[in-house]
């Protein structure tokens, strides 16, 4: 039976999906180390894990399987995710997939070795929007009907 999980610290499309999870009746999973607020639907399952460094990571990793998908911005729980079979989507709406996550994982490595030689570097990333959200729907829609055919 697929769940779906959430890495939920930092993440800005905890209600879409708890929305889709909802409509497809799917058991959702919010993963984190504090700071949510528990949720009155059957469906949703809020998971507080010790502090620690990628202890909700852990959580995730070590539960999800073929058959869930997982929403994570964190690159190397995506690969462990997409690894162990899970369909993984980050919160603009791109997938991550075994075609892809080799390159996400070396431009991200490369990204934080330039950010660590030149530490006066100012900004960050582009901020979310409106159509990384709707981006974001369309792809859970999506990965959650081909995650129900498996």
């Amino acid at each position: 039976m697929t769940a779906l999980y959430i890495d939920a610290d930092a993440c800005p499309v905890k209600a879409e999906a708890e929305r889709v999870a909802t409509r497809h009746k799917v058991k959702m999973y919010l993963v984190s180390n504090g700071g949510l607020r528990m949720s009155q639907n059957p469906l949703v399952e809020v998971v507080i894990v010790p502090d620690g460094p990628d202890i909700a990571d852990m959580w995730i990793a070590d539960r999800c399987g073929k058959g869930d998908v997982v929403v994570t911005g964190d690159i190397p729980l995506a690969a462990k995710c997409v690894e162990a079979g899970a369909r993984v989507l980050k919160h603009n709406g791109e997938a991550l997939t075994q075609a892809n996550i080799g390159n996400v994982l070396a431009t991200r490595d490369l990204m934080t070795d330039l950010r660590a030689a030149d530490p006066f570097r100012q900004g960050g990333g582009k901020g979310f929007t409106k159509a990384d959200r709707s981006r974001f729907l369309e792809a859970l829609e999506r990965e959650l009907r081909a995650a129900a055919r498996v």
